[in-house]
């Protein structure tokens, strides 16, 4: 890859760099060790994104993927089922965790751009299914959907599935990862996003710009249990007050300039020729003829994107895409699309 011009990085919000401001709050951060849940840091900044999401407690986790499967071994037992859309995160892109560390089957349903529908989500599950059958003992909603595209669920959708968990005595785990980009694009508050579920995950590392980090919201009693999994998956952690420094710094300044990030998506979809209603946040997920042979023609002229499979690719906005690299990967992609 050889261009004068400066790359341009969409493949992902994940791979923007900390600013200079962030890595001085990690330099300034008191610590102490994390496993005897001695650091300051880590243990003001779980009280502080519990209360944020209306729970009672939070443990600060190294990937969101462990947030996750941590939060799925609270709720299911082995051999137990969770339910979930079929290109939901903890299904598609955990390689498999659920069912090698915790036994967990999964059956899903199909969805449209991610979004969640009561009616088959209902006509799926099986609680309390009898000793011959699977029993369906939890269900995950996934908001923003990141292969969905960015899609905001629904708030009556979500209240609707949350009902019926109650009625039927299944869990629910509420995969926040870009929860910020919700709360952003629908001016709902982040607990009231959070408000149903028993376990939420959410993460720093993605639009918010954090180098490392995501945290587990629910019960005390759930997060005791969880701190136990979390060193059990070789998540214990030492002076890890660092990278709480860090994730605290992007929740504190990195959570309203989400909205330049979609608006910017906004622009590079209707550039592209995608339906301005698919794009609710920072994600662009396009059709095209092959994937493969776009990806590599735009990774030559310095713009780079996610191939997701044959016929589809995604874009991603974030912290470090400016408005001339918006520009450039319109210039770049234009023509690569319409051919």
């Amino acid at each position: 890859m050889s261009t004068p011009y400066p790359v341009v990085d969409l493949r992902s919000d994940t791979i923007t760099r900390p600013s200079a401001a962030m890595r001085q709050a990690m330099a300034d951060a008191e610590v102490g060790d994390d496993v005897y849940a001695d650091d300051p840091t880590v243990n003001a900044f779980e009280a502080e994104v519990a209360e944020l999401l209306g729970h009672e407690a939070g443990l600060f986790t190294p990937t969101g993927t462990m947030a996750n499967q941590i939060a799925l071994r609270l709720l299911v037992k082995p051999g137990e089922e969770l339910a979930c859309d079929r290109i939901a995160h903890v299904v598609r892109s955990e390689s498999g965790a659920a069912a090698v560390f915790s036994g967990i089957t999964t059956r899903t349903w199909e969805s449209v751009a991610g979004r969640l529908d009561p009616a088959v989500v209902a006509e799926l599950v099986t609680p309390n299914a009898g000793p011959h059958h699977v029993s369906t003992a939890a269900i995950a909603v996934e908001n923003t959907h990141n292969f969905g595209g960015g899609t905001v669920q629904p708030p009556q959708a979500v209240r609707a599935v949350q009902q019926l968990a109650r009625d039927t005595g299944m869990g629910l785990h509420l995969d926040g990862a870009r929860l910020w980009n919700a709360s952003v694009a629908s001016g709902t508050g982040m607990a009231d996003l959070a408000a149903g579920f028993d376990t939420v995950s959410v993460c720093f590392s993605k639009g918010l710009g954090a180098p490392i980090g995501s945290m587990l919201v629910s019960t005390a009693d759930r997060i005791a249990a969880a701190r136990v999994w979390r060193k059990r998956y070789g998540g214990g952690m030492r002076q890890v007050g660092v990278l709480a420094a860090a994730a605290r710094y992007a929740v504190r300044h990195n959570v309203e300039r989400l909205a330049e990030d979609h608006e910017r998506a906004a622009r590079l979809a209707a550039a592209l020729g995608q339906k301005p209603e698919l794009v609710e946040t920072n994600i662009v997920v396009l059709p095209v003829p092959d994937a493969p042979a776009v990806g590599l023609a735009a990774r030559e002229q310095g713009v780079i994107v996610s191939v997701l499979g044959p016929k589809v690719i995604r874009l991603v906005t974030h912290l470090d895409i400016d408005d001339d690299g918006l520009d450039r990967a319109i210039e770049v992609l234009t023509p690569l699309l319409a051919g």
